[in-house]
């Protein structure tokens, strides 16, 4: 893609299935490092990431020949295969259909990379719920709750 120059960041949060609370602290930074190796591996690089016991939101600058739906699809069918294989508990692990993906510019990056750090003290104060459907208001998107993630509070 010569003389192609671009800037896409993109935030994208996806939830494990049932929305259980299955990333255990302990583990979390290893999967992070799994996870930025997908999308490095997809000429994309990670800005940051954070992976909550129950949903993950991670930041990419991603390259303009890999599309979102791609890149989120890669990323949840390998770290769930990779989730699988460290048998880190009982059963199967299984991030839930679907995602959301959010753009920004440059001039956002600063607060976003500290929102996504924050969570633990973010999610002190609202629900995953909550910060979800913020997300999709503050975008402007329409949407169906009854396509929305199985809310289990």
């Amino acid at each position: 893609m010569a003389n192609t120059y671009t800037q896409i960041y993109v935030q994208i949060i996806f939830a494990v299935q049932g929305r259980l609370n299955l990333i255990p602290e302990k583990h979390r930074n290893q999967l992070e490092k799994y996870i930025s190796g997908i999308i490095s591996k997809n000429n994309s690089k990670t800005i940051a990431i954070y992976c909550n016991p129950d949903h993950t939101h991670v930041l990419i600058g991603l390259h303009p020949s890999v599309s979102v739906s791609e890149i989120a699809n890669k990323i949840k069918s390998n770290s769930s295969r990779w989730i699988n294989e460290q048998n880190w508990f009982r059963g199967k692990f299984h991030w839930k259909n679907g995602f959301g993906a959010f753009t920004y510019s440059k001039s956002q990056l600063d607060s976003v990379i500290k929102y996504i750090l924050n969570q633990p003290e973010h999610h002190k104060r609202k629900s995953f719920k909550e910060e979800y459907i913020d997300f999709l208001k503050k975008f402007e998107i329409e949407y169906n709750e009854k396509y929305l993630f199985n809310w289990e509070d």
